[in-house]
């Protein structure tokens, strides 16, 4: 039923793209930082240290951050590779900094662990493995090659070669803390998110089907006016022309407003009017009753019933589980290639109706994602008045379906497709309607 309603699929996992402006921000704090710090050293202290080429390694990130915000803008979104090449960049220049100015021996060496920390909390696992591990080696580099310490001319400093492994140590030891412990802190976090996220659009949705009843009533009350005004003209046109095409057009406009009429009276209310004495019919008769509106399709639509244990169950019949079927077997019908099969089944506990056409099939890609609201992968088309439909066919089906008591499962039947929707309601549920 390749999917009347199915979806563009949304970035997996729970990684979001990082903003290039908090990047930038980052390296404007930075770089503000060093610049203070350098000219506090040199000026401030009197401690003599390679000013120019300090300047020259803050200078190249000055000239970064302008180039990104005037060719990308600060609302660009970075990609895990891009974003992890940035923080891949500030390490590196930290480290040259660090080179210049003692090595692990200057006190801001503890720096080192700020890229790896901003990937550890919004990048991906690999790429804070791959910054932790270049971390690593800056930090492993430092400890040997590196010039002297900025001091005083006058005094001589010499660190301890055990002191210097300890700080080499600490490094190593906070970079894998961070990369390991924080993103999986940082990783569940983002679950927890992703659910409840989840929990609030459930709710929403919940909230605008409370509110479909009195929608759909205004609907049709609005619609019956321009619908009789229809009718009326089309009986006048019929009347007045000899037989022929346009009385023959006549009658047809006719009998397509009578249906809309009928459509209209199903949606005044999703409930039937209490003391209907055909409210309740047996499952067979309903799933008839859905599909004698879809004969005309040119698509062969049966049922197969296989009875268990126990008499047919008899169903309450509802406008939400008569559209809810109608638009599952009319999608299917639409992606059949010749035939549409509907099976029931039940036992004491339950009652199962599944239908399967001889079509493509859902995408597998899109399968776990069928009922969200606006998936669709129908094609666009410019002179449709709806072109490509909104994507809530299946979403409002689902959830109509699911009011009833209904779970709800999309599947494909063979490798090379036949789309499957396989329903299952609570037998007492669905009984007592």
């Amino acid at each position: 039923m390749a999917l009347a309603d199915s979806s563009q699929a949304v970035v997996g996992g729970n990684w979001r793209p990082l903003r290039l402006g908090t990047l930038v921000g980052l390296r404007w704090l930075a770089i503000v930082g060093q610049t203070i710090g350098v000219f506090f050293v040199e000026f401030g202290l009197g401690f003599p240290l390679p000013l120019t080429q300090c300047l020259l390694l803050i200078g190249l990130s000055v000239l970064l951050n302008l180039w990104l915000g005037f060719r990308l803008g600060e609302g660009y979104r970075l990609s895990p590779t891009v974003a992890t090449v940035h923080l891949g960049w500030d390490l590196c220049q930290l480290g040259a900094l660090l080179a210049l100015t003692g090595g692990l021996q200057n006190p801001f060496s503890l720096l080192l662990l700020a890229p790896v920390s901003v990937s550890a909390t919004t990048l991906t696992a690999r790429a804070t493995i791959v910054l932790a591990g270049l971390a690593i080696v800056l930090a492993s580099l430092l400890s040997v090659f590196h010039l002297d310490l900025p001091w005083d001319p006058d005094q001589r400093i010499v660190f301890d070669r055990v002191y210097v492994i300890g700080i080499w140590v600490s490094i190593l030891c906070g970079t894998i803390f961070i990369a390991a412990y924080t993103n999986r802190v940082a990783h569940e976090a983002r679950q927890l998110a992703d659910a409840l996220a989840a929990t609030e659009l459930a709710l929403s949705r919940h909230e605008q089907l409370n509110a479909l009843d009195g929608l759909a009533a205004a609907a049709a009350h609005e619609l019956g006016t321009p619908l009789s005004t229809i009718a009326l003209v089309a009986r006048e046109m019929r009347d007045e022309v000899p037989e022929g095409p346009v009385r023959e057009d006549a009658e047809l406009i006719m009998s397509q407003a009578a249906r809309c009429r009928e459509i209209l009276g199903k949606l005044r209310s999703l409930r039937d009017t209490p003391g209907d004495p055909f409210a309740a019919v047996p499952v067979s008769e309903l799933l008839a009753e859905v599909i004698k509106p879809l004969e005309g399709m040119g698509k062969s639509i049966s049922i197969r019933t296989d009875k268990g244990a126990g008499p047919e169950p008899v169903v309450q019949r509802n406008a939400g589980l008569l559209y809810g079927l109608g638009n599952l077997i009319e999608n299917a019908a639409q992606f059949a290639h010749r035939t549409v099969l509907v099976e029931t089944s039940w036992d004491k506990a339950a009652l199962t109706v599944t239908i399967t056409d001889d079509g493509p099939g859902f995408p597998a890609d899109l399968i776990a994602r069928l009922g969200e609201p606006y998936l669709t992968t129908r094609p666009r088309d410019a002179d449709s008045p709806e072109p490509g439909g909104l994507g809530l066919g299946i979403f409002i089906s689902k959830t109509l379906l699911e009011r009833t008591g209904a779970r709800l499962r999309f599947e494909n039947e063979a490798a090379d497709g036949h789309a499957r929707v396989r329903l299952v309601w609570p037998r007492a549920a669905i009984e007592r309607g």
